[in-house]
């Protein structure tokens, strides 16, 4: 009986041992140790959680300015001078006409965050400014949280690759295959979006509105406070001159008629003179 119980505890023992050694194939073969996947998630969900704390901080920082300026495709170029001088780019930019005298210019520009603040102070002082809004917003988790799926999915596309140089059947190349498609473009699209975060938290966006003050401004408000003085003064010499002048048309018109007069008038005078004379003679 003995004999027999040992004989059958040994033969449980290695049942219980080859189940152990299946069940454990898949997962050598997937290139990670029994109980290793579990510690990476682990290690990499708190990596994820708890950031470096000496990481630097990643901020998205833009602002819209609105000023009043006396020519607004001027002030777009000196504008454009200006964050090409820092380092920066134009983004976009549109000049338009508002009215038959006046113009306006919207434009977008990028420029380097350790020059974003004096950029601004210096687009802020090129007129009259109207408004002007800035916002900053933290990204570092954000940051953190994309490089580390990154990082994951790399190892992951890595593994999959592995599994197809292995791979024997038909069946599992095809299976592969479409398993590293997946991964692939899962990864590119987290690629797409670190490039994205970075440029955003690498060069601030200033969007600038230019426009032309309306003409004639202070003559309007002069209007609207009623004549004065010199408005009077300037009416009276304006009557004058045009008084002066229909005159002197009506003298340039009846010049002629009074020079013929004159002319008469003048013989008249001698032919009285003449008739008076020669009645003395012949009484």
């Amino acid at each position: 009986m003995l004999a027999l119980s040992g004989c059958g505890a040994a033969g449980d023992d290695d049942t219980a041992k080859g189940a152990d050694r299946r069940a454990a194939a898949p997962a050598q073969q997937d290139g990670v140790a029994p109980g290793s996947e579990g510690a990476e998630k682990g290690a990499g969900g708190s990596a994820a959680k708890k950031p470096n704390p000496s990481a630097a901080a990643h901020v998205i920082r833009t602002a819209s300015l609105s000023v009043e300026v006396r020519s607004a495709p001027e002030a777009a170029a000196a504008a454009r001078v200006t964050a090409e001088a820092a380092g920066g780019l134009v983004a976009d930019e549109k000049t338009e006409q508002v009215d038959a005298v006046r113009a306006s210019s919207h434009v977008v520009l990028r420029v380097p965050q350790g020059e974003y603040d004096s950029v601004l102070r210096e687009l802020s002082g090129t007129g009259k400014l109207l408004s002007r809004t800035s916002t900053a917003k933290d990204v570092t988790d954000q940051v953190v949280d994309v490089d580390s799926r990154i990082a994951s999915q790399r190892t992951s596309v890595a593994r999959v690759r592995k599994l197809m140089e292995r791979a024997d059947e038909l069946s599992d190349v095809v299976s592969l295959e479409g398993e590293l498609s997946s991964r692939q473009a899962a990864l590119e699209s987290m690629l797409a979006e670190q490039a994205s975060l970075k440029d955003r938290t690498t060069m601030a966006t200033i969007t600038l509105n230019l426009s032309e003050p309306k003409p004639h401004a202070k003559a309007v408000a002069d209007d609207e406070d009623g004549p004065g003085f010199l408005d009077a003064l300037s009416g009276g010499w304006h009557v004058f001159v045009t008084v002066i002048k229909w005159l002197a048309m009506a003298l340039g018109a009846a010049a002629p008629f009074l020079a013929v007069a004159a002319v008469v008038v003048v013989l008249w005078q001698r032919l009285g003179r003449r008739g008076r004379k020669a009645g003395p003679e012949g009484e």
